[in-house]
């Protein structure tokens, strides 16, 4: 079997993968919660790559699992679904300027782009996943990043740090989330988190090694 390491963000998440992964009896994986954000994701991931390759007598991790819940785009990944990453995406990494947003490839320091390779669960949404460090919360910034990235099916907080990391490491990153709310104006009374968690334990014990 591959030997994994999956990120979550939040205990809740984690809890929600381990129950899954016992569920379908492996025992392939390592599941840790590195905290919220591209910071925290990064290094907390780095972290735990760089003390597995120390460790002589075991191998080291075969692929990289950023997994939780998010945001779905409207029309392009709805609640309760699966979404899989082709690709993370880092859309406030750049330069604001009088004619719009630069990304950092314009400016030639880096990419806001990462591949994800594909998660063996079935059925999924497919499609970016950006990596924000502001969750969207208004018609007008969602309707924004729905243009500048028309691939992009969800947002999360976390993606693109544990992608580079594992980049960094040359370790296979993939992105999994279950989707609890839809992106746009803030509103408690429709996110399905416990939904979305339950889904994500389904999804870890359905799953392909």
């Amino acid at each position: 079997m591959m030997r994994t390491l999956i990120v979550t963000a939040v205990e809740a998440e984690a809890a929600a993968v381990r129950a899954g992964l016992l569920a379908a009896g492996r025992d392939d994986a390592d599941v840790h919660a590195v905290g919220v954000g591209i910071a925290a994701a990064a290094a907390g991931t780095a972290v735990l790559l760089a003390a597995r390759s120390h460790e002589l007598a075991r191998r080291g991790y075969e692929l990289v699992v950023s997994a939780g819940i998010a945001g779905g785009f409207r029309g392009r990944a709805e609640i309760g679904e699966v979404v899989v990453a082709s690709e993370s995406i880092a859309p406030e990494l750049g330069a604001d300027s009088p004619e719009g947003f630069v990304p950092i490839e314009e400016l030639g320091f880096g990419t806001s782009r990462l591949p994800a390779v594909p998660f063996g669960f079935s059925p999924v949404v497919t499609g970016s996943v950006l990596t924000v460090q502001t969750v969207t919360g208004t018609a007008a910034s969602t309707e924004a990043l729905m243009l500048r990235y028309p691939d992009a099916v969800a947002e999360g907080m976390e993606g693109f740090g544990v992608a580079t990391a594992a980049s960094r490491a040359g370790v296979p990153f993939a992105e999994v989330r279950t989707i609890s709310n839809l992106v746009g104006p803030r509103d408690k009374s429709a996110w399905f988190i416990k939904e979305a968690l339950a889904a994500l334990t389904t999804v870890f014990a359905e799953a392909t090694p």
